[in-house]
């Protein structure tokens, strides 16, 4: 299964981005689907994943991230609201075809695949 994850750039604080991340390789879509990102010396964070049907996002992106899916095309989407500067980080994707308890999609461990990743510079 490849990722390929798109849409990142560079915007000012208060403006939107939308990632894409299409996933190839195999006939089903994977049923879980997600994003992490990793910011300028930090480690590697969860942002939020669809499982399933049910979306979860970490509090510091909360009403100001959306995921959604589109299993026709094989893509998830992250449309990013409100952005701030502390929001400039390397987004990357990631799949896994099993289900997983919804308390563990926090974790990178549970995800089979991963994308290479996009920049998303916001600017103050």
């Amino acid at each position: 299964v490849q990722l390929q994850a798109s849409g990142g750039g560079l915007v000012q604080a208060g403006g939107s981005l939308r990632l894409s991340c299409a996933a190839s390789g195999r006939t089903l879509s994977p049923y879980v689907m997600g994003w992490f990102r990793q910011g300028p010396g930090m480690e590697r964070e969860f942002v939020a994943a669809v499982n399933g049907g049910t979306t979860h996002f970490a509090d510091s992106v909360k009403g100001r991230f959306t995921i959604s899916r589109d299993n026709a095309k094989n893509t998830v989407y992250l449309q990013m609201n409100m952005l701030k500067p502390e929001d400039t980080a390397v987004y990357y994707c990631a799949s896994r075809f099993g289900r997983v308890n919804s308390g563990s999609l926090y974790s990178g461990h549970v995800y089979n695949y991963w994308g290479q990743g996009t920049l998303v510079t916001v600017s103050s």
